[in-house]
C-alpha cells in the first residue's frame, strides 16, 4: 500500500531527447518545444499524477535563454552523462529514431517512446523522395528494391549511400523493440508499418483573433508558407497563378519563407509575368508573421511529398484561413473536409481551387470557419500533451533509478 502511495506521489520522470532544438528553427524543434512546454503545463491542472520533464539536445545554446523555459534543459552531454540521465528517467521519449539514445535506453531496460517526424525507418534519405530529382518515392525500401535505394543516394558517394541504407535497417530494428511508436497522422502509421503504433496529432497555439470575418485585403490575397525547396511545390503554385492572371482574375500571392530555391522561384515569377502579383516576404518570425498574413483569404500548400503532418496547414486553420492542399497523404488527413484538395503537381486543378476561393467570399468564409473549428478541436496543445501523458502513464511503473 505504501509503495502504491509513493507511485502516486512521485512524478513520472520524462526525458525527451531531440538532436535538434532551439535556437535552431524547424518542424521538429517547434514540436519538441511545444510538447515539453505543454507537458510541463499539465502539472498545474487537476490531472492525476505529475510529470518531471527534461529535454536533452545536441544543439548548442548560442545565447538562447534556457532559464525561461518551464522545463529543464541539458545541452550537448557527454556519452557518460547521457547514459546517467537515461538511467535516472522513467520514460525516454526520442524525437525521431536517433540511434544513440535508443540503444542506450534499451540497454538500460527503459521504456522508450519514439515519435516519428520523418521517414527514417523506411527511407535511407529520410524524406521518401527520389534523388536527384526530389520526386515522391513509391516506397522502394519497403518493397525490397534496395539496389534502387543505393542508387538514389549515390550523389553523396557510394560509401555514404551504403551507410544511409544500413542505418535504415538499424533504426527499423530498434523501433520494433521500443514500447510505443507515435506518429502525428494515421497516414504515416500505414507507411511505417511498425509494431505498437499510436497516432497523436500535433498541437498548435490557439488563435485569439476570433472567427473569420471576411475583412480581407484588396486585391484578394492567397499565401504560401514554408521552406522554399522543391518538395513544397511552389513552382506548381506559380504556374497556377499564371493561369489565373491569364483569365483576368485579380489576386495577390504572398510567399512567406526562405530557402535554397528562392532565386530560381523569383526568376520563374518574372518569366511568368507575375512580378506585380507575387511578393516574396522571406522568413517572418513571431508577430511579423501576423502582419505578413493580414487580409489573407487562404493558404495554398502544393506539397509534392515529404510531409508527415502539415504543421503550416494546422496553424493556418487555427488562424482562420482556408487551406488548399495536395490530395492524399498527411496534408489531406489534417485538413479533412475543412478545406480544398487537388492532385499533387496539377497546376490546372490548383488554379481552379484558387479561383473558387478568390471569387466566392461566402464559400471562403464558411470554409475558413470550418477549418478553424476543426483545428480548435483536433489540434490543440492541451490535447496533444494529454494524449502523450496518457501514453506515458499507461506504461508499467519503472523501478530503475528510484530510491
Amino acid at each position: 500500500m505504501v509503495s502504491n502511495l509513493l507511485e502516486q506521489v512521485m512524478p513520472i520522470r520524462v526525458l525527451i531527447y531531440s538532436h535538434s532544438f532551439a535556437p535552431q528553427v524547424g518542424g521538429v524543434e517547434t514540436m519538441v518545444m511545444s510538447l515539453a512546454t505543454a507537458l510541463a503545463a499539465l502539472n498545474g491542472t487537476n490531472r492525476p499524477g505529475t510529470l518531471d520533464v527534461k529535454v536533452i539536445t545536441s544543439t548548442p545554446q548560442d545565447g538562447f535563454d534556457d532559464a525561461a523555459l518551464p522545463f529543464r534543459m541539458v545541452r550537448r552531454p557527454s556519452l557518460l552523462r547521457l547514459a546517467r540521465l537515461l538511467h535516472a528517467a522513467d520514460i525516454v521519449h526520442v524525437a525521431g529514431p536517433c540511434l544513440t539514445p535508443m540503444v542506450l535506453a534499451l540497454l538500460l531496460s527503459k521504456h522508450v517512446v519514439v515519435e516519428h517526424h520523418g521517414f527514417q525507418t523506411i527511407c535511407p534519405n529520410g524524406q521518401l523522395l527520389q534523388e536527384p530529382g526530389r520526386n515522391p518515392c513509391p516506397g522502394r525500401f519497403m518493397e525490397g528494391r534496395h539496389r534502387e535505394c543505393l542508387r538514389c543516394n549515390e550523389g553523396h558517394g557510394w560509401l555514404a549511400s551504403f551507410k544511409l541504407w544500413c542505418l535504415t535497417f538499424a533504426r527499423r530494428w530498434l523501433c520494433a523493440r521500443v514500447a510505443v511508436n507515435i506518429t502525428p497522422t494515421r497516414w504515416l502509421s500505414t507507411a511505417l508499418k511498425l509494431p505498437r503504433m499510436t497516432t497523436i496529432h500535433h498541437g498548435v497555439p490557439a488563435n485569439g483573433n476570433g472567427k473569420p470575418s471576411g475583412d480581407w485585403a484588396s486585391p484578394p490575397a492567397i499565401a504560401f508558407m514554408g521552406r522554399l525547396v522543391t518538395t513544397k511545390g511552389v513552382p506548381i503554385l506559380l504556374r497556377a497563378a499564371a493561369r489565373l492572371k491569364a483569365k483576368g482574375v485579380s489576386f495577390e500571392l504572398r510567399i512567406v519563407g526562405d530557402g535554397p530555391e528562392r532565386d530560381g522561384l523569383q526568376a520563374q515569377t518574372r518569366a511568368l509575368g507575375l512580378a506585380g502579383e507575387v511578393s516574396f516576404l522571406g522568413y517572418q518570425p513571431g508577430e511579423e508573421l501576423g502582419d505578413a498574413l493580414a487580409g489573407v483569404r487562404a493558404v495554398a500548400l502544393p506539397s509534392l511529398g515529404g510531409e508527415v503532418f502539415g504543421l503550416v496547414a494546422a496553424e493556418s486553420m487555427m488562424r482562420g484561413m482556408l487551406p488548399i492542399v495536395s490530395d492524399g497523404g498527411a496534408l489531406a488527413e489534417v485538413v479533412g473536409d475543412a478545406g480544398l484538395t487537388f492532385p499533387p503537381g496539377d497546376a490546372d486543378a490548383l488554379a481552379d481551387c484558387l479561383q473558387r476561393v478568390l471569387e466566392s467570399p461566402e464559400f471562403t468564409i464558411s470554409g475558413a470557419i470550418r477549418a478553424q473549428l476543426r483545428a480548435s478541436s483536433s489540434f490543440t496543445l492541451s490535447r496533444m500533451a494529454g494524449e502523450h501523458a496518457a501514453v506515458y502513464q499507461a506504461l508499467p511503473a519503472q523501478g530503475a533509478g528510484r530510491c
